[in-house]
C-alpha cells in the first residue's frame, strides 16, 4: 500500500522494482517447483493451512522471503518478520508474547519469519525451542548457510528443511517481462530492453531475481526517453548498471570450488591455487575459511618438508584478522602460492592418522613407570628416568606404553628439508617413498 512516506513529491514510488513485483499469491510465484508443484506436500499444506516449522535454505533473490510472506497470507495469520542482524532474544521473546496473544483472543496462528537465521547462536536460537514446540508460533528460518552446519540440532529436530534452488534463466527470463510489462513494474516507462542486453542481465545475475530487477530499474531510471518516448536500454547500459558479473555461488558449487582450491595447493599449482582463492572471495565466500584450509594444508600437505609453510600460513591468517579485505586478499595470495610452490610430504598426516588410530584401538596404554610424575610415583620407580641432556642431548630410553613399544609414527620422505632430518638417530626407521595413498 502506498503512503505519504512511500510515495515522492512527483508521485513516483520509492519501493523497489524488486519489492513491488514480488509475487503475492501461489500462483504468482514462480522458480522452485521441485518443492512447490501442484500435489506435493508443501503446496498441499500451505493450501490446506496444516503447515509446521520450517526452514528456507537456498541462494540470495529465489523467493525464501516472498514464499514465507504468501504463505502467511493464504493462511489467515498473524505474520511477523525479524531479521537476526539486527534483533536478539529481547524482540523474539515479544513476538512471542503477541503469538500468545493473537492465539489465545482471536485464535489466529503467528507466523514468525527471522532472516538470516544462521546468524542466531545458540541461546538466541533456544529462545525459540519452547514456543515451536508448543505451536504458539510456526517458525520460518530463512538462511543463505547450511542449517544443518549453521544451525542446532534442537531446533533442525522440530523442522522441516526445503532446499531452495537458484531460479532458472526461464525464470528470470519471466520475471523481466513481468516487470518490463507490469503496470506496478516498468511500463509506464516503456523499455525496450535490447536481446543481448537482456541475455547478458540473465546470464550474470545467476539465478538471483533481486539483482537483475535492481539492475533493470537502475538501468532504466538513468536511461532518457527517445524520440518515440522509447526507454531503450542496450548491453552497454547493463554491463555499466552491474559492473560486474555477480560471482553467486549455491552449495554444490562452493563445495567444488573449495576442493578445487584445496587440491590445486596440493598438486603445487600456484596459478590454480590463486585463481580459486579469488573466486572465492569474490563469490562471498568468508575469507577465513580460506585461511583455515591454508593453515590446515601447511601441516597435512607440506608439513616437515618446509615448516616454513606454517608461519607463513599463520601469518596470512593474522593480516586477515587485524587489516581485513581487500588488503588481506595479497597475503591469502602470498600464503596459497607459498605452500603450492613448497616441497610436499604428509608424513605429519601419517603420523597422526597412525597415532590416532591407536588411541581409539589400543585400550592398555600404561605409561612407563619412570615417565610417570615423581610426586605420586615411588622414587624407586621414577628415578629410573634417564634425563637427555646428562647423555648429550640424547639416550635410548622407552617413552611409548609398552603395548606400543617399538612403535613408529613418524616416516620422513626425501622431499624438502625433511631429507635432511634425522629421529634420533633410529637406523631402523624407513622413508616414505610415497607410493602409497592416503
Amino acid at each position: 500500500m502506498e503512503n505519504l512516506f512511500t510515495m515522492n513529491s512527483s508521485g513516483k514510488s520509492y519501493s523497489p522494482l524488486a519489492d513491488r513485483m514480488r509475487p503475492q499469491t501461489l500462483e504468482e510465484f514462480f522458480g522452485q517447483t521441485h518443492i512447490l508443484k501442484k500435489g506435493l506436500p508443501l503446496e498441499r499444506a500451505i493450501r490446506a493451512d496444516r503447515l509446521t516449522s520450517m526452514i528456507f535454505w537456498g541462494p540470495p533473490g529465489c523467493g525464501k522471503t516472498t514464499l514465507a510472506n504468501i504463505i502467511s497470507k493464504t493462511c489467515g495469520g498473524e505474520f511477523a518478520k525479524l531479521n537476526a542482524v539486527s534483533c536478539g532474544v529481547a524482540d523474539v521473546k515479544e513476538v512471542i508474547k503477541n503469538a500468545k496473544d493473537a492465539m489465545n483472543l482471536y485464535g489466529k496462528r503467528t507466523y514468525l519469519l527471522l532472516d538470516e537465521c544462521h546468524r542466531f547462536n545458540k541461546a538466541q536460537l533456544d529462545s525459540l525451542l519452547a514456543s515451536i514446540e508448543d505451536g504458539s508460533i510456526v517458525f520460518i528460518g530463512s538462511t543463505t548457510e547450511n542449517p544443518n552446519v549453521s544451525l542446532t540440532r534442537a531446533i533442525l529436530s522440530r523442522c522441516v528443511v526445503y532446499e531452495f534452488k537458484k531460479l532458472t534463466k526461464t525464470d528470470l527470463a519471466l520475471a523481466l517481462e513481468r516487470a518490463i510489462n507490469s503496470e506496478k513494474g516498468l511500463k509506464k516507462q516503456n523499455v525496450i530492453l535490447k536481446d543481448d542486453a537482456k541475455e547478458h542481465l540473465i546470464n550474470a545475475c545467476d539465478g538471483d531475481v533481486r539483482a537483475m530487477l535492481n539492475a533493470l530499474e537502475l538501468a532504466t531510471l538513468t536511461t532518457p526517453f527517445n524520440d518515440n518516448n522509447e526507454t531503450v536500454i542496450d548491453k552497454e547500459t547493463i554491463k555499466n548498471c552491474l559492473q560486474k558479473r555477480s560471482l553467486a555461488l549455491d552449495e554444490n558449487l562452493y563445495y567444488d570450488l573449495l576442493s578445487a582450491f584445496c587440491k590445486s595447493l596440493r598438486g603445487s599449482d600456484p596459478d590454480a591455487g590463486v585463481y580459486y582463492c579469488l573466486r572465492l572471495i569474490e563469490s562471498g565466500c568468508d575469507p577465513m575459511i580460506i585461511a583455515r584450509r591454508l593453515i590446515a594444508h601447511a601441516s597435512e600437505d607440506v608439513g616437515l618438508a618446509d615448516s616454513n609453510a606454517l608461519v607463513v600460513a599463520v601469518s596470512a591468517m593474522q593480516a586477515l584478522q587485524n587489516i581485513g579485505l581487500p588488503e588481506a586478499k595479497l597475503s591469502l595470495c602470498h600464503a596459497t602460492m607459498y605452500i603450492c610452490l613448497a616441497p610436499k610430504s604428509n608424513a605429519v598426516y601419517r603420523a597422526m592418522e597412525s597415532a590416532q588410530n591407536d588411541l581409539v584401538n589400543n585400550k592398555d596404554d600404561q605409561i612407563p613407570v619412570y615417565l610417570k610424575d615423581k610426586t605420586y610415583a615411588p622414587k624407586e620407580e621414577t628415578s629410573q628416568y634417564k634425563y637427555p641432556h646428562s647423555y648429550g642431548g640424547y639416550v635410548e630410553q622407552q617413552y611409548l606404553p609398552n603395548s606400543l613399544k617399538g612403535r613408529k609414527y613418524l616416516v620422513l620422505s626425501n622431499n624438502g628439508k625433511e631429507k635432511d632430518l634425522t629421529i634420533l638417530k633410529d637406523p631402523n626407521r624407513n622413508r616414505y617413498d610415497g607410493d602409497d595413498e592416503i
